[in-house]
């Protein structure tokens, strides 16, 4: 499974946001996307997945225009997880894996025991057991991330695209998370990320592509990408990279100054 944007353009009614992005994500692999806020990122994905009308370029999966495939077989191939979600009606936590189903079942159809078996087995993988029967919207904001992402791994979809997935988790359930998204990997699926965190990429990716002013900055490899140069000019940040003692991956740590950091907070 392959997905291609070809020199996309991305944006929101006459407001361009991005602009001749080219990415290639394949099966087998985790793809970091990085940048600051407002540099386009959830625009992309919202456009990669057909939910935002292209600009221009393309956006091929498999080979072909992602316009060719009906909403249905994009929903069996390629599953989302947004950034936030808070819910209007109080379905159960089980009830909204459960909807993760419903592009293998028939407009008629309701969820047979292999659907049920298969939302329960995504349930336990994210470690959400506990909030089976509690209403959606009663639980707090990293648990419905997890519900979401309880129902991506529901849909079985061979590319799922994760918007900022452990914003909301804290630490243990982050570190869970990222370990999650390594095993989909090696198990044959394609993993598009956002992320704020160098480390959360040095952990989970095998590549990495940095988006600026709605722009491709740099693509390639954690190492050869996340830089303390590249994130002084992306974040504005000095940070020192390298490896701890036992560690297989690099760390990324800031060199903050508190004394200047307090001059700046007392001058705005």
């Amino acid at each position: 499974m392959k997905l291609e944007l070809r020199s996309l353009r991305t944006g929101h009614g006459r407001r361009i946001v991005g602009e001749n992005i080219s990415l290639t994500i394949t099966s087998g692999e985790v793809l970091a996307l990085l940048g600051p806020n407002g540099s386009g990122k959830t625009t992309l994905f919202r456009t990669m997945l057909g939910l935002l009308p292209i600009k221009a370029g393309d956006v091929f999966l498999d080979g072909k225009p992602l316009s060719a495939w009906s909403r249905r077989e994009r929903s069996m191939r390629i599953a989302y997880v947004p950034q936030a979600h808070e819910g209007l009606f109080p379905f159960s936590v089980y009830d909204v894996v459960l909807m993760g189903r419903a592009a293998h079942l028939g407009p008629f159809s309701v969820p047979g025991s292999r659907d049920r078996q298969i939302a329960e087995a995504a349930i336990e993988t994210v470690g959400i057991q506990g909030l089976a029967t509690k209403p959606y919207t009663q639980i707090s904001g990293g648990e419905r991330q997890l519900a979401l992402i309880a129902r991506a791994l529901a849909q079985q979809a061979r590319i799922i695209v994760m918007d900022e997935p452990a914003s909301s988790l804290d630490y243990g359930n982050q570190m869970r998370l990222l370990v999650r998204i390594r095993q989909l990997a090696q198990e044959g699926l394609a993993v598009v990320v956002s992320t704020h965190n160098p480390d959360h990429a040095f952990l989970m990716a095998d590549r990495v592509a940095i988006l600026k002013d709605g722009a491709l900055h740099s693509e390639g490899t954690p190492r050869d990408v996340l830089t303390p140069g590249v994130m002084k000019e992306i974040y504005g940040v000095d940070v020192v990279i390298g490896m701890v003692a036992g560690g297989e991956r690099p760390v990324c740590s800031p060199l903050l100054d508190p004394s200047s950091s307090k001059e700046k907070t007392n001058g705005a």
